[in-house]
């Protein structure tokens, strides 16, 4: 069964899926709560996560990059001993490290979805090989279920289902022409 056969009707997975799952994202922050949120994931079921949303929001500054690359020590403890998040030391560190790599893409490509953008498009293995050069904690699930998320990749959602249509007329990064 594929995602768009359980989620519809499910309090979490049901609104994910219909206005979030495979929609383009053109904020920068949001796709950084995407990606923070897929590496929390890992061992994890997505309904933990979706559970815990608000709680990560509240922890991670509302997601915003400047933010949390200013994280300090005491604030990486304080996650640690958050029970609304996943308290796992490298998953925490890789969330306040990927903010301080998408930093460094503002200097170098003017931003994520700007440097997504630029090495749009690419198969599966490529944009793995390239997530692993570029973030931590970022293998070959976490990226492909990331870049499904937020468009880059195909997939996401069966041709058949209703909320498909609606993403094709956005013209995700996966249907435009290269």
């Amino acid at each position: 069964m594929s995602y768009c056969d359980i989620a519809p009707g499910h309090p979490f997975h049901g609104p994910y899926h219909d206005r979030e799952y495979g929609f383009p994202i053109a904020d920068d922050n949001q796709l950084f709560e995407r990606l923070v949120l897929e590496i929390n994931q890992a061992g994890l079921s997505w309904l933990t996560i979706l559970k815990k949303r608000d709680n990560f929001r509240a922890a991670f500054a509302g997601f915003d990059i400047d933010r949390v690359a200013r994280f300090t020590s005491k604030q990486r403890e304080r996650l640690l001993h958050d029970g609304g998040i996943i308290r796992n030391r490298l998953k925490i560190d890789a969330a306040i490290e990927n903010a301080r790599r998408i930093r460094a893409l503002r200097k170098s490509h003017g931003g994520f979805l700007a440097w997504l953008d630029t090495h749009n498009p690419r198969s599966k293995d490529e944009w793995v090989r390239l997530f692993k050069k570029t973030f931590v904690f970022t293998g070959g699930e976490i990226t492909g279920s990331f870049l499904l998320s937020c468009g880059y990749l195909a997939g996401a959602h069966d041709e058949t289902c209703p909320v498909y249509a609606k993403i094709a007329k956005l013209k995700p990064a996966w249907m435009r022409p290269s």
